[in-house]
């Protein structure tokens, strides 16, 4: 007993000298993990002898919270600590999550100390000013003020608190909460007794199996992705009020709103349900954008326990192919959705005639003969057409003749009588119909007249009874059209709301820059992993969940997003699904001198890092004999300090296997290439190196390790907004594909299958490619392992 308290005493002492209160260093010692970790965290750091209390605190964060992956990283964190370089929970906090993304890696000092804001402590004081904080607490309620006022008293306040964070990572943490705290009051006053009343709890469903419940060990900087989108829009049965202000030139403002009675008939039609749609244009491959589209539309019906139609837009017959028709509804399926029903704008083809003529009729629009020319002349100076006010009789007859073909392409296109003196350039006649004597994918050769987007698109979602059309910003001032269209028919009034365009950077998202991209082959295809389309990330191995999380957590009113952020969500998940393997990229044999040749062990490897030895599933072979391969960069012929890897006399440990050391070096005969190493093992494991190598040996005397083919893919442009260029194809990055053709692999790959996931100890995520044969796999780097977006930088 006398020895036991003798032992305890010391690190006693050890943690008061640190400036941890006695409660606090006595609760330490009865958690002897904690307690073995702190004392060599102390000796680590050089502070036996004592620190200050705000030193001491960080010391014992470290102690608790330092990333296990990250060990031999530990003493570089506490120099910087001592050194008050790292003074802050914030800062220590950054400093966790780039040495948990890098793991065993080495790194470079700069890109560290950026991650944790220690240049901006060198060059200034990292307290952000009062000023700046108050006007983001400002910017963050304004906007969440329609959640805040919804949900009063029970808004989450860790949301808005991570919303300010993310914009000051190193302010005071006490005076952002302060701040938040005197907003919130200002804004809604004193608490009252509804307040305080539980919310009623929903029964929580069993997620299925194949759902993985799991803590976020290091979420985004971000609050949207815990705030309901959806809550932002109206009920079905408020769709009575005023949608939006039509400011005509000659008369007055047509304020469009839905009367009772219309609304009862379309509730009673819906059954007051949502209906929303998701209606691209089968032109081509959808890509990232529409994916949130998608989570837009079906999340809003899922939200609400309503549905949501896939609908073609399929109104030009010239670039519409099955091809894309069958993408589009395959990659819907994949990411997740139902439709309620697919249906096709050409579905209602005779309907939006029928209406076309009830148009004309209702002298609301007229046949034009003038050219593409000379309706943009006339646009630019607010002109009307000669052909303008013709009579009503006469566009009708005319009409007719364009439906049976009996006038030629180009001569004639039906046009809506709106306002050419307008503001809105979206107001300025625009083009109902137009003749094209093409087929149809969907309708065949019915018709040679086709309704344009502007025409067809706001009537659809009337007939189809749509309570919420939502689509991209771009169409905001089309609006006015919308609405001016099916208030002069009589219809019902879908609620409309515009929602920012996802624009993620060092891509392009235009669909005739794609096109382009394809066509001139300067990708492989609508599905090369490089690309933003849909069918390309899931080549490349990104999953839909993780695709969906990403659209969840940057929100519905964000535009312009870094990469580093999608890569963020792709690594979440695959941390968690990818078994772990090993990959030679670039191999150097090492010879093992002091083992027997032809001599074989099976070693165990971990397919997770928390893999249980009494779960033989989570384990696979690795055979280890005395020819090895190493990666080509993980040996220098010179050593030095901050470098892990192996050279000439010094020792690393092969990764479940054993400690070498390396005891000769074969040159090439330019005395420079180093073509074999030679080395000796040690069976007992009693040399401790801090390098951590991945390896792949020779299975039998002689045989090389199973070659597969990576391709590693990187960004295709080399600047973040290439879009903006006027010579953007200049902009292609050269090395956003190296191939790699005889890479070495351990043998348990053999088996793997087109789609099947892995990390590649050290390298990254990898899948298995379209492209494999029976004997040579092809993988697809899906994204490294390292991840700036979680270092607090994005």
């Amino acid at each position: 007993m006398v020895v036991g308290d003798d032992i305890s005493e010391k690190p006693l002492d050890l943690f008061l000298k640190i400036g941890l209160d006695e409660r606090t260093a006595r609760n330490t010692i009865a958690n002897n993990k904690v307690t073995a970790n702190l004392t060599t965290v102390i000796h680590e750091a050089a502070l036996t002898n004592g620190c200050n209390r705000s030193v001491g605190n960080l010391l014992y964060t470290v102690a608790t919270k330092f990333p296990a992956n990250a060990l031999v990283h530990r003493p570089t964190l506490l120099r910087y600590i001592v050194s008050s370089k790292i003074k802050t929970p914030a800062q220590l906090e950054a400093a966790f999550s780039f040495f948990s993304s890098i793991g065993l890696e080495n790194f470079e000092l700069k890109e560290f100390e950026e991650s944790c804001g220690v240049e901006l402590l060198l060059g200034e004081d990292i307290d952000v000013p009062l000023e700046d904080i108050e006007r983001t607490v400002n910017e963050t309620f304004e906007e969440n003020k329609n959640v805040i006022l919804g949900q009063r008293y029970r808004t989450n306040v860790g949301d808005l608190f991570g919303h300010v964070r993310k914009r000051h990572p190193w302010a005071d943490p006490k005076i952002v909460k302060q701040l938040i705290d005197v907003k919130l009051y200002g804004l809604l006053g004193e608490r009252t007794a509804a307040d305080d009343e539980k919310p009623s709890r929903k029964k929580k469903e069993k997620p299925t199996k194949s759902e993985s419940i799991s803590v976020d060990a290091h979420p985004p900087p971000t609050s949207e992705d815990q705030l309901n989108p959806f809550l932002i829009f109206p009920q079905p049965e408020e769709n009575f009020k005023v949608h939006t202000e039509i400011f005509f030139s000659d008369r007055p403002v047509l304020r469009v709103c839905n009367t009772r009675e219309m609304l009862e008939k379309h509730l009673k039609a819906t059954g007051g349900r949502v209906l929303t749609r998701f209606p691209p244009e089968p032109n081509g491959y959808l890509h990232i954008g529409h994916a949130k589209a998608m989570f837009v539309s079906f999340g809003l019906a899922k939200e609400r326990d309503g549905c949501c139609y896939l609908r073609y837009d399929d109104t030009n017959p010239e670039a519409e192919k099955k091809e894309y028709i069958d993408h589009i509804e395959e990659i819907v399926q994949w990411m997740g959705w139902e439709p309620f029903k697919i249906t096709y704008t050409s579905d209602y083809f005779q309907d939006l005639y029928d209406l076309a003529v009830e148009l004309i009729q209702r002298s609301h629009a007229y046949v034009d003969h003038q050219t593409p020319e000379e309706i943009k002349e006339y646009r630019e100076k607010k002109m009307n057409s000669p052909w303008r006010e013709r009579p009503i009789a006469e566009s009708l007859e005319l009409f007719d003749q364009m439906r049976r073909g009996m006038i030629e392409e180009g001569k004639a296109t039906l046009r809506m009588k709106q306002d050419m003196q307008s503001d809105n350039y979206n107001m300025y006649d625009l083009i109902a119909y137009r003749i094209k004597f093409t087929p149809h994918p969907h309708s065949g050769d019915k018709w040679c007249i086709y309704p344009s987007y502007d025409y067809s698109h706001c009537i659809v979602d009337s007939l189809e009874n749509i309570t919420h059309s939502l689509c991209t910003l771009e169409f905001e001032t089309r609006r006015a059209s919308y609405y001016w269209l099916i208030d002069a028919l009589g219809l019902y009034k879908p609620y409309v709301w515009e929602y920012s365009r996802l624009n993620v950077t060092n891509t392009v998202m235009s669909k005739r820059k794609l096109n382009l991209l394809v066509r001139e082959k300067w990708v492989d295809g609508w599905d090369d992993p490089r690309l933003m389309t849909l069918a390309g990330l899931r080549r490349r191995g990104v999953t839909s969940t993780s695709i969906n999380a990403f659209i969840r957590g940057i929100g519905i009113t964000r535009s312009m997003i870094h990469l580093d952020r999608l890569e963020y969500h792709i690594r979440e998940e695959l941390n968690k699904t990818a078994p772990r393997m090993m990959v030679v990229l670039h191999p150097l044999k090492v010879v093992i001198t002091n083992l027997e040749v032809g001599f074989v062990m099976d070693l165990d490897a971990k397919k997770w890092p928390d893999a249980q030895i009494e779960d033989s599933s989570a384990f696979y072979k690795v055979p280890f004999s005395n020819v090895v391969y190493i990666e080509q960069t993980d040996f220098r012929m010179k050593d030095s300090k901050d470098y892990y890897g192996l050279a000439p006399g010094k020792s690393v440990l092969l990764r479940y296997a054993f400690p070498i050391k390396c005891t000769e070096v074969i040159l090439n005969d330019d005395k420079e290439t180093v073509v074999e190493v030679r080395a000796e093992f040690d069976p007992s494991k009693k040399t401790k190196p801090k390098g951590v190598l991945h390896w792949v040996a020779e299975p039998s005397p002689g045989v090389d390790p199973l070659k597969v083919e990576v391709r590693l893919f990187d960004k295709l442009f080399l600047s973040e907004n290439p879009a903006e260029l006027d010579n953007w194809l200049a902009d292609l990055n050269p090395a956003s594909k190296v191939v790699v053709p005889k890479a070495y692999a351990v043998s348990s790959l053999r088996t793997a299958a087109v789609g099947d996931r892995f990390q590649f100890e050290r390298l990254g995520y990898f899948v298995v490619d379209k492209d494999s044969i029976s004997d040579k796999l092809v993988f697809n780097r899906t994204v490294t392992l390292r991840d700036s977006y979680s270092k607090g930088g994005k």
